[in-house]
């Protein structure tokens, strides 16, 4: 038998049959492998390459054996097989990367596109939702007339606009006016206009500044109804696009209606129908040729060339405007030269422009009509009489006093007892300072405790309860009495009251607590800031005159709060009447604060009242009321420099004082017969002077001792206090 073959098993694909030149096992050619299939190892560590790798191709099958040449040669049939050589192996391919999805391969592409579509539909969705009608809507600052409870005006505020109009209903030359001198290729154009820019660009060049400007009708009509008048290039970015998105939209013939129903003509007076009848007296249908280009001219600089006050200018540029229509052919020259000197219609009356009154009651008139076409009269609580009875004393006291006391400026409003504002003086000149200081926040002191004491009285207290006035020290707080005097001892609250002393005011405040004192001043309507310390009892927290004379009215009233108006129209809003000892209690204190305390200066029979002194003499205040008058007045200086030692029981007492026996038509002030007070049954405490300080006692002296001989050795009583004034 033959051997097996050394070659069989592993290693045998290796051998290098074919590199050597030498034959295969059998004697064979390694080609041929005794011609015999490869067979499949056996060896479990073979390393035929199908064994080892997966991906190796597998090899080609030999032709079958022959069996019947197998049966004549045994030789044949026992030779081993000889397996072919493994094929030289193939470098296997680099392996294709995955190709990303288009989306992310082009997110930029994607994300500029996005972006621009974004832009256009916000840009379409703005435009489309511009309110068109914007130019045909009334001003929200229409022209309010303010007319006196009488029916005489007083002032007259906000812009002229009527309502809108039809170019087509017009007379051809009206608009032809305007057309011939501010955009000749109206009908020609797309809302821009090249020619007119590149013209405008060069005489302004030419000129050294802007000369002439390059806005077509559209262009101004989209400025006067979408834009600011700001003058860059932004804005003129913004004209051009609503220009064009304006004739995309509009007819030429609504376009030139919304232009010539809302241009500035000058004197407030928008739109053509306001120009015509605030000029000529007349509507625009029947304005004549010269008429309807001088108010063409006007559109350039109206305020300058507002025929009322530039009368030559206006009808210098009427002549251009003329020459214009000329030459496209609205006009010819016959009838230019036909027109004559254009003169706008007089006014007799006019209106006065502004009162302080006038913008405290201007903001309430806005409120009560919205906008408007046209003028609107408004009618108000405003007295004529009493109005000029407050501003005559006012100013006296002031020129005469003024200068020794340091006084320069002063403030007074006068109101019934259910809000009705029927005077306001706001300071001396409205001319020289249009600051309205009866609308003002100053401190108002001492007429703040108010609401102090009406605290006190809700919780319980009457006018008689004990109250300490002696010198006071909380939370590191020590409130002084006037020039520091004191009773030193316990005294009620209607002598504390009118006396207004200040420790026992604090004393209220901490024994109550300030939330309860700020909770009543909230009730009757006080909205400003109020210190949440005790200081506040002393009036430190700033508010208006007009509120703290409104908060007072509510005591003369019954009724809380009492809202300040200045329209006849106005609608009283719901009140809560006053507990009846509350405000039977509260009616005393301000009694004896005119009749016997501090108030003095303002005695008048039936009056109610409280002075108001700020630290340092800053401020001095007096409000009170007789009857359904109730008034508050201030003086002061501007710069809170301090006055000369006045107080609220002194100028502001005597001005108050004034004004109240004026408007009462009472020639002399009257003395009360009997004390108002007797029927509380207190004690005597004295009346106190206008500075504060306690006169001498009411009592009747005892019969006086008969006196020691001199040089007795007794010593001597001095001699009485005199009575102070």
């Amino acid at each position: 038998m033959i051997a097996p073959s050394p070659f069989k098993g592993r290693g045998r694909k290796n051998f290098p049959f074919r590199a050597l030149g030498l034959a295969g096992p059998c004697g064979m050619s390694a080609d041929d492998e005794c011609g015999r299939a490869p067979e499949a190892s056996a060896d479990p560590m073979s390393d035929e390459p199908n064994d080892l790798d997966p991906n190796t191709p597998p090899r080609q099958p030999s032709p079958p054996r022959d069996p019947q040449a197998a049966l004549a040669d045994p030789a044949l049939a026992s030779a081993p097989e000889a397996t072919p050589p493994a094929p030289e192996p193939m470098p296997e391919p680099a392996p294709e990367p995955a190709r990303k999805p288009f989306w992310r391969r082009h997110i930029w592409l994607i994300g500029a596109v996005a972006a621009v579509v974004l832009v256009v539909a916000l840009v379409a969705t703005l435009f489309w939702s511009l309110p068109l009608s914007r130019a045909l809507e009334p001003l929200n600052n229409s022209a309010i007339v303010l007319v006196a409870s009488d029916g005489s005006p007083i002032a007259k505020r906000g812009s002229y606009k009527e309502a809108p109009i039809d170019a087509t209903k017009l007379p051809p030359y009206v608009p032809g006016a305007f057309i011939a001198i501010e955009d000749r290729r109206f009908y020609s154009h797309m809302g821009v206009d090249p020619k007119a820019i590149a013209r405008a660009l060069g005489k302004n060049a030419q000129a050294g500044g802007v000369s002439e400007g390059g806005s077509t009708i559209t262009q101004q009509l989209a400025k006067n109804a979408f834009l600011s008048s700001d003058r860059n290039l932004r804005r003129k970015a913004q004209e051009a696009l609503i220009a064009v998105y304006l004739e995309a939209r509009l007819s030429k013939a609504e376009i030139l209606s919304r232009y010539l129903s809302s241009v500035y003509f000058g004197d407030g007076a928008f739109g053509l129908r306001a120009a015509a009848r605030h000029y000529f007296g007349k509507q625009p249908e029947q304005l004549s040729i010269g008429e309807a280009a001088m108010l063409a001219g006007l559109v350039k600089a109206p305020s300058r060339l507002a025929p009322t006050n530039n009368l030559e200018g206006a009808r210098e540029r009427m002549r251009v405007v003329l020459g214009a229509m000329v030459e496209t052919g609205t006009i010819t020259q016959e009838q230019a030269d036909a027109v004559g000197d254009v003169s706008p219609i007089e006014v007799e009356d006019k209106v006065p422009t502004g009162s302080y009154f006038a913008d405290w009651a201007l903001p309430q008139a806005r409120a009560s009509i919205g906008p408007r076409y046209g003028e609107t009269i408004v009618r108000t609580t405003l007295d004529p009489k009493l109005q000029e009875k407050a501003e005559k004393i006012l100013n006296d006291f002031i020129e005469r006093d003024g200068k020794v006391l340091n006084i320069t400026q002063g403030a007074l409003v006068a109101m019934r007892k259910d809000g009705r504002v029927v005077a306001m003086v706001g300071g001396r000149d409205y001319k020289q300072s249009q600051f309205n200081r009866a609308d003002g926040e100053r401190q108002p002191g001492s007429s703040f405790k108010l609401f102090v004491y009406l605290a006190a009285l809700r919780e319980g207290m009457t006018t008689t309860s004990p109250i300490l006035d002696t010198p006071v020290q909380v939370s590191g707080y020590m409130p002084k009495n006037h020039e520091g005097k004191y009773r030193d001892r316990e005294i009620p609250l209607i002598s504390a009251f009118a006396a207004s002393s200040n420790v026992a005011a604090v004393r209220l405040a901490h024994d109550l607590g300030p939330a309860k004192v700020i909770k009543v001043a909230r009730d009757l309507g006080i909205t400003e800031k109020i210190p949440n310390d005790l200081t506040m009892a002393l009036g430190t927290g700033s508010m208006s005159l007009t509120r703290l004379t409104a908060a007072y009215a509510s005591v003369a009233a019954g009724e809380y709060p009492i809202v300040p108006h200045a329209l006849e129209t106005f609608s009283k809003p719901k009140t809560t009447a006053y507990d009846p000892k509350v405000l039977a209690g509260m009616r005393d204190l301000l009694r004896s604060a005119t009749h016997r305390g501090t108030g003095l200066e303002a005695a008048i029979d039936g009056a109610y009242g409280k002075t108001g002194t700020t630290q340092n003499y800053h401020d001095a205040l007096f409000v009170g009321y007789v009857d359904d008058l109730v008034v508050g007045v201030w003086v002061g200086n501007d710069d809170n420099s301090p006055m000369n030692g006045v107080v609220g029981g002194g100028e502001p007492a005597k001005i108050w004082k004034a004004f109240m026996l004026s408007a009462l038509g009472r020639d002399v002030a009257l003395r009360p017969a009997e004390d108002p007070l007797e029927d509380l049954g207190l004690p005597l405490e004295g009346e106190i002077g206008p500075d504060g300080l306690p006169v001498a006692p009411l009592t009747v002296p005892a019969e006086p001792a008969t006196p020691a001989a001199p040089n007795s050795g007794v010593p001597q009583a001095p001699p009485p206090a005199e009575p102070r004034p």
